[in-house]
């Protein structure tokens, strides 16, 4: 499988399907408990993003979760880490047959996050953008007590306009890095990320969190890519500057949000690795997986609660994971003690 274009810049292909699911149904598919099944990929950011908002609101009953492997080939994601590598609730062994169940010739890309109506086997949508932003705002009936509010309404329009240049230099920025086709496309997005990393450390050198004292959609949008960083993105895809453990107010902040309950719990790293020194062999083609980094350092002392903020606002931590849904030990630093920050 190809990911750079000669010559190219990288380009991401956007065509998601966008049907959503709403409380009052009103694009055919209603909100309701256990009807439909979360597919994700740990070592996927845009995948991570919704493990990680589900987990915060506690919609775990409501919107059950299916967990496909770190690789994937040409036509899709698999579920090789269930038994039989079959889904054992739609009885799939590709996400791709879930695509076909709702248009046979569909040639899009076969993306995670995806999320697909249990009844007919057929995806709803794969807009991740849009997944989490409706966790927010049209499962409301399903949120945990104490679920934080991820998108408050007096700060939407700054959030949103955070998003936007976080989406466009950071979270695609490493992709237009390392799938750059020439030196010039190279250059540009390289010079873009590291300058728009430089405007968020002075964001966040005075702010705990991106928008207002609390944990918002902007976080969570940020933090998977900074979780990333130094184990593939610095390497392997050429962002090399600097390492994010080497910017301290970043690099301080990353660790503040992993040892928060639902974002560090829900980190494979394993599988990331896996998923971007494998699947991408035009620029690894030796398949070699790195050993490192060493992980120990996201659980050393951020000390940002000096800058005040409540990570929850008035609502509380999210319960302890549930043990099917765990990350294997050894493929995160975090003790297996649950965490009980308020």
């Amino acid at each position: 499988m190809r990911y750079v274009s000669p010559g190219r810049e990288y380009a991401r292909d956007t065509r998601y399907l966008t049907t959503r699911i709403t409380a009052d149904g009103r694009e055919g598919f209603p909100v309701e408990a256990g009807r439909y099944r979360l597919v994700v990929a740990r070592a996927c950011p845009w995948a991570s993003r919704a493990v990680i908002v589900r987990r915060l609101l506690g919609l775990e009953e409501a919107l059950p979760m299916a967990v496909a492997g770190p690789t994937h080939d040409d036509r899709s994601w698999t579920f090789d880490l269930d038994p039989g590598s079959r889904d054992p609730v739609l009885g799939i062994e590709r996400l791709q047959e879930a695509y076909l169940a709702r248009d046979p010739e569909y040639d899009r890309g076969v993306t995670v996050p995806a999320i697909v109506d249990v009844p007919t086997g057929r995806v709803v949508t794969n807009d991740f953008a849009r997944i989490t932003l409706d966790m927010s705002l049209e499962w409301t009936a399903y949120h945990r007590a104490g679920a934080p509010d991820l998108y408050p309404r007096a700060l939407r329009p700054e959030i949103d306009a955070v998003n936007e240049v976080v989406y466009e230099e950071v979270n695609n920025g490493v992709y237009r890095a390392g799938f750059a086709g020439s030196q010039e496309a190279y250059a540009s997005a390289y010079e873009r990320l590291f300058a728009r990393l430089d405007l968020l450390g002075e964001r966040l050198a005075a702010s705990r969190y991106l928008v207002g004292d609390t944990i918002t959609e902007a976080d969570v949008r940020l933090f998977t890519t900074l979780v990333r960083f130094d184990a593939v993105y610095h390497g392997h895809f050429k962002c090399n500057r600097r390492k994010l453990s080497e910017s301290p107010v970043l690099w301080a902040y990353a660790r503040d949000l992993f040892q928060t309950p639902g974002f560090g719990d829900t980190v494979d790293f394993d599988h990331i690795k896996q998923h971007y020194f494998l699947v991408h062999d035009d620029i690894n083609p030796t398949g070699i997986v790195p050993a490192g980094p060493d992980l120990s350092g996201w659980l050393a002392p951020h000390r940002r609660e000096a800058l005040g903020g409540r990570p929850f606002g008035d609502g509380t931590p999210p319960a302890p994971v549930r043990p099917e849904e765990a990350v294997p030990p050894e493929h995160t630093p975090l003790p297996s003690r649950p965490h009980t920050l308020r």
